[in-house]
């Protein structure tokens, strides 16, 4: 008998903008590839729609195809959350274990003041979850830095410089 140990990563920042702004930052490919790993995110927004996380160039120039991330939106609810499929398929390791869930959370706590909560489900995914947890040396921060940036960028206009 084979048992499975559930992981959940959650990831929870505090950002000085609207929902509707962090809503708008993680599902438009305009904003989406000007923070985090510079990369467009392209949704589908309704319930069994695609998601395709695209390669930046500095990406593709090591090998990563086009399409670096694929998914299925599973639920949709603007602006307050969004749930889908996170699926890897840059290299053989993280292609090779299954899909990830992926849920954004996003609440006004205060007039101008959002918490965005990530949940991301890495069970059974190893690699996906040492990649998000930052803990793969020369592939990013992971979520934190994602977050970070993406916060610095809705306060200041500019992303981190990393």
């Amino acid at each position: 008998m084979t048992s499975t140990t559930r992981t959940v990563q959650v990831h929870r920042i505090y950002i000085q903008a609207t929902p509707e702004a962090v809503w708008t930052a993680i599902t438009n490919p305009e904003w989406s590839e000007r923070y985090g790993y510079r990369s467009p995110a392209h949704y589908e927004l309704r319930p069994g729609g695609r998601y395709q996380g695209l390669a930046s160039a500095e990406m593709k120039a090591t090998g990563v195809p086009e399409v670096a991330v694929e998914g299925e939106v599973v639920e949709v609810d603007p602006p307050r959350r969004l749930v889908q499929t996170w699926h890897p398929v840059w290299g053989p390791e993280a292609a090779a274990e299954p899909a990830t869930r992926l849920t954004y959370e996003i609440e006004e706590t205060a007039p101008g003041v959002t918490r965005l909560t990530v949940v991301h489900d890495v069970t059974d995914a190893p690699s996906v979850a040492a990649l998000v947890a930052g803990e793969v040396p020369n592939a990013g921060g992971g979520w934190s830095e994602v977050l970070s940036d993406l916060k610095t960028l809705l306060e200041s206009g500019k992303p981190l410089a990393c």
